[in-house]
């Protein structure tokens, strides 16, 4: 890989995965540290890169498999045994805040960050990509290896969800 090309991909794309991975993981440090796997996978990898998606949903697509593989050590660390992650059933939930933004979003926002992180890591990622990093139906299937079909219906599960939680929220507070 050309220095220029990597330097290229790294510059233009490097704050959208970065963000990707603090909002999968809720972690900074942890974020940086998958970076680092990203590019390292990056390097390796780009010669064997066909164009037959865009750069930037094949990065995407590393760094979705950076994150996973990062969850599935974590969960076999804390299990001391391996089970298969599976990752429709199971829950992305962060530990920490969530981007350093975090500070300055309004109630509303911090409340639908919160709630995210009781979604399950399909419908995380789906709205993440949609409407955090604002890829498109296609490139989100993409990025997941998906069909769009199945964006669009975990797409609308974890609205579904996510209205349901926030409603529970409010009538909560408003009681």
């Amino acid at each position: 890989m050309d220095d220029s090309v990597f330097h290229r991909l790294y510059e233009q794309y490097h704050q959208d995965i970065f963000n990707f991975l603090i909002y999968l993981t809720g972690d900074r440090n942890q974020s940086e540290d998958l970076m680092h796997e990203v590019y390292i996978r990056v390097l390796r990898a780009y010669s064997g890169f066909e164009g037959k998606s865009s750069e930037k949903t094949w990065l995407f697509s590393i760094a979705k498999n950076v994150a996973i593989d990062h969850f599935r050590k974590k969960s076999v660390r804390q299990k001391h045994h391996f089970d298969k992650f599976d990752w429709e059933q199971s829950e992305l939930v962060s530990g920490g805040s969530t981007p350093d933004e975090l500070l300055s979003l309004n109630e509303d926002m911090r409340q639908l960050l919160s709630v995210l992180n009781t979604c399950t890591g399909d419908q995380k990622m789906v709205i993440v990509l949609r409407y955090f990093q604002e890829l498109s139906i296609a490139e989100t299937a993409e990025t997941l290896g998906w069909t769009e079909g199945k964006v669009k219906t975990t797409q609308h599960r974890a609205i579904k969800a996510l209205q349901k939680k926030m409603n529970a929220l409010s009538e909560e507070g408003g009681s």
